[in-house]
């Protein structure tokens, strides 16, 4: 499994490609990180940019490619 490198203090309005897409919904956005006080990440939410539907996700998941592509593919 191939892992991206990502740094959490610009997850915030990153793009991501779901790589198995759901009822039509392929391109999401980063709308919302939260960090504790030792600056890390707590929550991320991503919104898809078809139907503007949020979704919490944990962030480490985006790192894994086969789920994940960076950017809009």
């Amino acid at each position: 499994m191939s892992k991206h490198q990502i740094n959490p203090k610009k997850l915030l309005r990153s793009k991501w490609t779901s790589t198995s897409p759901k009822n039509k919904e392929k391109h999401f956005l980063v709308t919302d990180v939260t960090f504790d006080e030792e600056g890390v990440v707590v929550s991320c939410v991503l919104e898809s940019v078809m139907s503007k539907t949020e979704y919490p996700i944990n962030w480490r998941d985006l790192k894994d490619t086969t789920m994940w592509r960076q950017g809009w593919k």
